[in-house]
């Protein structure tokens, strides 16, 4: 009110008088508005980073982001900033799953992995899983990933426009393939009952490398939710809430994701580093 008042030809020291302002205080306001935004620099580098994970960042991700780049900053500033910004993750709810159990068709594994999720060994326990994405004209895409719970890094996968017994049997030769020459124990690789997973091609690629079989008990996801997990976190930042794409195109669009999430996408759990960071850091730290 008191600049507006001195805009307007009163004087200072009467416009002081009538809204009770000190000189000072009032000089001193004057300079501080005149002062660049302490956190301008810092305000660009967040906008940038989120920019360039397409908004798939929250304010931990940023921060760890940040710390990366050598920005020392107290999270919770990072938290105040975006929400300054109006930067924010945009949520949807996660649809049904497919559902590939048509009961027993074949011979079903216990469970040798037993929701115990966490290891230090690379190539140790291996998770994978079918789900189901629509695409235009009334297409479908499926994917099967297999993912190495040491880092979460997608070891392999296949794209296919129906959910065959060769979408799952190609990347599990060619995590097969990364097995052989760089497990160094042996591996678990665990599904849930789907008729893929019980199929004998399936039984015998494993025993015939020398690769245990877990699988969930029936109906219950949380036995591999790890994988449920990598599923929602794919569909919600490049899927959930866009316009239907062909199937070549969502193709496309899955296999630069799976890169960028392997190769870029910080994990909090990783210390703020992608799965091939951390499993490169730590293969240089061994040595």
């Amino acid at each position: 009110m008191a600049f507006e008042l001195k805009e307007e030809g009163f004087k200072l020291k009467d416009v002081l008088l009538v809204v009770g302002i000190p000189e000072a205080t009032y000089h001193y306001q004057i300079q501080q508005l005149k002062q660049a935004d302490p956190d301008e620099e810092l305000k660009e580098v967040i906008l940038d980073l989120f920019q360039k994970h397409e908004g798939k960042y929250g304010y931990r991700r940023i921060h760890l982001a940040l710390r990366n780049q050598g920005y020392l900053i107290n999270h919770k500033k990072v938290q105040r900033i975006m929400g300054d910004l109006g930067l924010k993750c945009v949520k949807f709810t996660r649809k049904s799953r497919y559902n590939s159990y048509k009961g027993t068709v074949g011979k079903v594994a216990k469970n040798r992995l037993n929701r115990r999720f966490n290891t230090s060994i690379r190539l140790q326990k291996l998770v994978t899983d079918v789900t189901e994405f629509k695409c235009l004209d009334d297409e479908k895409l499926y994917l099967n990933p297999i993912l190495d719970l040491y880092n979460g890094e997608i070891i392999s996968f296949g794209i296919s426009k129906r959910p065959t017994l060769d979408l799952v049997l190609e990347p599990l030769k060619e995590a097969v393939r990364v097995i052989k020459t760089e497990a160094e124990y042996r591996t678990t690789i665990h599904s849930d009952q789907g008729w893929h997973y019980q199929h004998q091609k399936w039984i015998k690629t494993l025993k015939k490398n020398k690769v245990f079989q877990s699988m969930s008990r029936k109906a219950t996801c949380a036995d591999n939710a790890v994988m449920e997990n990598f599923f929602g976190i794919l569909k919600q930042e490049i899927y959930y809430g866009e316009e239907l794409l062909s199937y070549h195109k969502l193709k496309q669009k899955i296999e630069q994701y799976i890169d960028y999430y392997n190769n870029e996408r910080i994990k909090v759990k990783l210390a703020g580093l992608s799965p091939i960071q951390y499993r490169t850091q730590t293969s240089q730290t061994a040595a």
